[in-house]
């Protein structure tokens, strides 16, 4: 029996006691007066009406009431039901404790005349004493309810409470008005409190009830089982936990909802794989890389969009196809074969692969095959990842070619070209055949960089290029090693015979002018050293060697021809390295001195000028002239060093003379390139004069034109600098470089010196002559001091003379001596008698 089966029994029972009052209102009062009552659908949750109804709104309720038999829930003064012809003329709403409309009583009357007072004040009275009815009626049923339940609880809730303790997670009731009446012992471990009696705006606040509260109601509403939202447990600090909760209306035995019921559970775990899948299922769609799955047959069954932009098969094309679709083509059976040996014992195998797209294009990629076991390690599928590694492979062919290539002409370096001479020389060996190694060498290339500059002198390197390539057959190599420097590989040479056609042809290579961008031709020549085997050298260091001294040799001759390695030259190039390292200690060995020769006033046979020539005093040697080791001083990088000996022994000289009262004109130094280049060349220079006291006015610097032209800006910078000094500047060799009027009037310049190739046939040669008497005139133009070297007659003496040139030096005046000698040359000038016929 539920509540309200216990009320209304009641209500029926208790209306017996209203009678009296109706009938006084009826037969004494002339008013009909009828009692009904609400059939409520739901006893636990009554239609609620308002206390104070609208006049209109009980006018309507009132003609409900009376226009209708109401038979199952009324009361009335007479035995007859209600019927519809008597007219309503007041209602009194009864309200049960809780507010709830329980009904109302009318009265009405036959007619439209109103109701005495007596009537209005008989049926307030009664409606107050059906209320305080209702009141005592309420409590009794609900005292009763409650019994009943008590009962039913303490018979099944003994068990109930064991068998969801039984349950992991939490498990709990709550009856409709929202109070927890049965939970597990998890909830109360867990919640830190037990919850029975109380309801979750206690428990959890406003915020969270108002979610909870509304996910009950949506579960009595369902009438089924619903799952809550997941959400992460607010009760971890670390949101790590995450909680479902499944709720379900609890039914009584009459089908009525009088609760409900929660199951929450723990499902961090299913998250976490579920947050996996979903990882990689993301991870397998915007991989970079290829993906490909196939069943334990090889058949695919997915792929990935990194896959399809690889291959540019549509997924929609490679399902159920098989990876041979892939095949290059490059690989025999025996490769597939180890590739699925190692696939199969040990799960996996990796490597780089060669395939093919739809196009029909081949491309590499870097692959790792993979097996998947089930659990009893049966195979069930295989996954294939790979990336297209074509970019990394040609930037691997960029560098390598790089590595081992000239990045100006694209001939094979030093590098290539050794192991390719190794190569050669073991072919060589295997067929009993002879080869050759030819040093190729630029004549006079440097002087193209400096007067040209570096762009054209590219542009002439890549020519020389070409044409050895093309005069090659392909079995032979042809490399760039540095600067203007070629090598030649030939093979199979049968003998010295056949090298030296071979090497005829690339000479001529140079008779064709070269062409260049501007439009400008330059001819050029070479100088070529060969070197065979097995007969001048087993291995490619020693043909190496040989070709290159041969090479050297060529030059020595004269440029422009080629030559043979012999065991002399061989000699000689081991003297050169044992005076290359003795030249290193030279200079700490105090062993370069200085000759002094001589120049001359040829009006007066007078000294004006001492030229300061170097010597090497070497121990085993003897005296060695600058021509055995200045060049080898400018390669070893040790110039720069003799030059600042050779200037402060030069002053320092000076100095002492002048001291003596010796009167000398100016001491002359030769100055080296890499010194003029040097920005702090005329500071040393400065610092030479002030630690030796010579003065400025008493030095004299000779450069070369060529250097001048490599680097004019650093040069006449330099150059203005030690003239603002005092110092006096010369061009030695005269006539032999490529200075030109125009630049000549830039330099700082005092003096000109004819070269002496240019004095030598002066006598006897007209172009001699005629340039020599070309170079007086412009050196007189230019108020210049002009000095010839190399005079050896008195024929050559005399024809300067007479043109204008008023000094010179030579063998005819005195050759280059010693301090002592040059000391007694000056002490000696008095009176001296003239050297020419006037």
């Amino acid at each position: 029996m539920d509540y309200q089966q216990v009320e209304l029994s009641k209500v029926h029972h208790t209306a017996k006691q209203w009678l009296p009052s109706l009938q006084i209102l009826e037969r004494s009062l002339g008013a009909h007066a009828l009692i009904a009552y609400l059939d409520h659908d739901d006893a636990l949750q009554p239609l609620v009406a308002s206390a104070s109804l609208s006049a209109e709104e009980q006018r309507q309720l009132l003609h409900e009431v009376t226009a209708r038999r109401i038979t199952e829930t009324s009361f009335a003064s007479n035995a007859e039901p209600a019927t519809a012809d008597l007219t309503p003329q007041r209602m009194i709403e009864l309200f049960l404790p809780t507010q709830a409309l329980f009904g109302v009583l009318c009265l009405c009357s036959g007619d439209d005349s109103p109701l005495p007072e007596e009537a209005l004040i008989l049926a307030d009275n009664l409606a107050a004493r059906i209320q305080r009815d209702l009141a005592l009626l309420q409590q009794d049923c609900l005292n009763e309810f409650n019994r009943q339940q008590g009962q039913l609880q303490s018979e099944s809730l003994p068990s109930l409470q064991a068998f969801i303790n039984s349950i992991e997670g939490h498990i709990w009731i709550k009856n409709l008005d929202g109070i927890y009446v049965c939970a597990n012992h998890n909830v109360s471990r867990d919640w830190g409190t037990s919850p029975i009696g109380k309801n979750d705006l206690q428990l959890f606040g406003a915020e969270r009830s108002a979610i909870f509260d509304a996910a009950d109601r949506n579960a009595i509403r369902s009438g089924k089982p619903i799952v809550t939202e997941e959400c992460a447990d607010a009760d971890d600090p670390d949101q790590n936990r995450w909680l479902e909760t499944i709720k379900s209306p609890v039914i009584s035995e009459t089908g009525e909802v009088v609760g409900v019921i929660g199951m929450t559970r723990n499902i961090s775990q299913r998250k976490a794989f579920q947050d996996q899948l979903s990882l990689a299922a993301t991870v397998f769609a915007n991989s970079v890389e290829g993906v490909l799955i196939t069943d334990r047959h090889g058949t695919i069954i997915e792929v990935n969009n990194a896959f399809t932009e690889i291959t540019g098969y549509r997924r929609e094309e490679a399902i159920s196809l098989n990876p041979r679709i892939l095949k290059s083509g490059r690989y025999d059976n025996g490769f597939y074969e180890t590739m699925w040996q190692s696939l199969t014992q040990e799960g996996q195998w990796q490597g780089e692969l060669w395939n093919r797209r739809k196009d029909g294009s081949l491309y590499p990629q870097m692959t790792t095959l993979s097996a998947v076991y089930d659990d009893h390690r049966r195979i069930r599928y295989y996954v294939a990842v790979f990336a297209d590694i074509s970019e990394q492979k040609q930037a691997e062919e960029r560098l390598a070619h790089m590595a081992y290539h000239d990045p100006l002409t694209g001939l094979p370096n030093r590098a290539k070209m050794q192991a390719e001479l190794k190569l050669a020389i073991e072919r060589a060996e295997e067929r009993q055949q002879q080869m050759a190694v030819v040093f190729v060498d630029v004549d006079h290339f440097k002087l193209i960089n400096d007067s040209a500059g570096h762009l054209v002198g590219d542009e002439v390197l890549c020519e020389v290029a070409n044409r050895l390539k093309q005069q090659v057959r392909q079995v032979d190599t042809v490399a760039r090693i540095g600067g203007d420097e070629f090598v030649v590989l030939l093979s199979g040479i049968p003998d010295s015979q056949a090298a030296t056609a071979v090497v005829s042809k690339l000479m001529a290579l140079f008779e064709r002018p070269f062409e260049l961008g501007s439009g400008d031709q330059l001819r050029l020549t070479s100088s070529l050293g060969i070197a065979l085997f097995p007969q001048d050298g087993r291995n490619s260091d020693t043909l190496l060697k040989h070709a290159d001294s041969a090479m050297y040799r060529a030059k020595q001759q004269g440029r422009n021809s080629f030559s043979f390695f012999t065991q002399s030259q061989n000699e000689r190039s081991l003297e050169h390295l044992k005076l290359q390292s003795d030249l290193h200690d030279a200079i700490a060995n105090h062993e370069l001195h200085l000759n002094y020769q001589p120049q001359y006033d040829l009006a007066s046979n007078r000294i004006v000028g001492i030229e300061a020539l170097i010597r090497w005093h070497h121990p085993r040697l003897g005296v060695l002239g600058p021509a055995r080791f200045i060049n080898m001083a400018e390669r070893m990088g040790l110039i720069t060093d003799i030059g600042l000996v050779v200037l402060t022994q030069a002053c320092h000289q000076a100095s002492q003379w002048l001291s003596q009262g010796l009167e000398f004109g100016r001491i002359a130094v030769n100055v080296a390139g890499p010194q003029l280049l040097r920005r702090d060349f005329s500071d040393e220079v400065q610092a030479v004069l002030k630690q030796t006291g010579c003065p400025a006015s008493a030095l004299e610097l000779e450069v070369t034109e060529n250097f001048l032209i490599q680097n004019p800006d650093d040069a006449i910078r330099n150059l203005n600098q030690l003239r603002a000094l005092g110092i006096h500047i010369a061009i030695d060799d005269f006539g032999t470089g490529y200075s030109s009027l125009s630049y000549l009037k830039r330099l700082p310049l005092t003096t000109l010196k004819i070269d002496q190739s240019f004095v030598h046939g002066i006598s006897v040669d007209a172009d001699n002559q005629v340039i020599a008497k070309a170079i007086i005139s412009m050196g007189n133009s230019l108020s210049l001091n002009v000095i010839a070297e190399g005079v050896e007659t008195r024929e050559q003496a005399q024809f300067l003379a007479e043109n204008g040139c008023e000094q010179a030096q030579g063998f005819l005046f005195s050759r280059p001596v010693n301090d002592s000698a040059i000391l007694k040359l000056l002490t000696q000038q008095t009176d001296p008698q003239p050297l020419l016929q006037p």
